[in-house]
């Protein structure tokens, strides 16, 4: 009797969310981004399936790794019997900009439960991020965008799981020659540069890809950390020196 007291609340609270109007406009601004979000996940699902770890393991790491360029890093390594350590630290090196992530949403989300943050935490990733940061460029901590949050992050996590399951059990069918993947990393590039709306956040775009592009001959996957910590070194310094700017005008 509990127990049909909790599911009977539980499917109203769910019902109650989804008809909120952020979760909607959540959910409206991110499906356009479906398409590159499946073709990354696609090719993630293939590169599992192709591993030989088998397909109840790779269900597994796409359930509790959600991030499909930690995914990629560590299949090469498992496949190759590295060690456990060596895998763990290539996942984390290539998963630091969630750090940064989890610094832009603490003030959105500072009024919440630990335990909710913890939770909301595990559907963080790169698309939630912009879009949140684009619709609510100052944190409020409103329910709105913890309702926008939740609506965008149930297009980008039920597309990428279903994508990558596809590809985890049609992964041997999926020819090479499709560029499924080059089309999941134009459409998170175009997603991108709708963020880049001053003069700092240009710098900071080009000096990362120069960075980037500089040390892609690192190994596990290290140029992206490279790059995130370039990016941000631009951004703290224009901060740095838009905060000097008006005392030295006004000396």
């Amino acid at each position: 009797m509990r127990r049909a007291s909790r599911l009977a609340r539980a499917r109203l609270r769910f019902l109650a969310t989804i008809r909120r109007p952020m979760f909607r406009a959540g959910v409206s601004d991110c499906a356009p981004m479906a398409f590159g979000i499946a073709a990354w996940g696609l090719v993630v699902g293939a590169a599992m399936a192709k591993s030989g770890m088998g397909i109840p393991l790779a269900i597994l790491m796409s359930v509790l790794v959600s991030a499909g360029t930690a995914q990629v890093a560590a299949l090469p390594l498992i496949a190759a019997g590295a060690p456990m350590a060596v895998v763990w630290a290539a996942v984390a090196c290539v998963s630091l900009r969630f750090l940064v992530f989890s610094w832009q949403y603490r003030p959105y989300f500072a009024h919440l439960p630990r335990h909710r943050r913890v939770l909301l935490s595990h559907f963080m990733q790169d698309t939630t991020s912009a879009m949140l940061l684009r619709r609510f460029p100052e944190p409020r901590g409103a329910r709105g965008q913890v309702d926008y949050f939740r609506g965008a992050a149930a297009i980008n996590c039920g597309v990428w799981q279903t994508a990558v399951m596809a590809g985890i059990f049609a992964g041997q069918a999926i020819p090479a020659r499709w560029g499924v993947g080059f089309a999941g990393t134009m459409a998170l590039l175009a997603l991108a540069c709708g963020q880049l709306r001053s003069r700092t956040s240009w710098a900071a775009a080009l000096v990362a890809a120069c960075a980037a592009v500089a040390t892609h001959a690192l190994p596990l996957r290290l140029h992206v950390v490279v790059a995130v910590a370039a990016a941000l070194a631009v951004a703290a310094v224009a901060r740095v020196c838009g905060r000097h700017a008006p005392e030295a005008a006004a000396s």
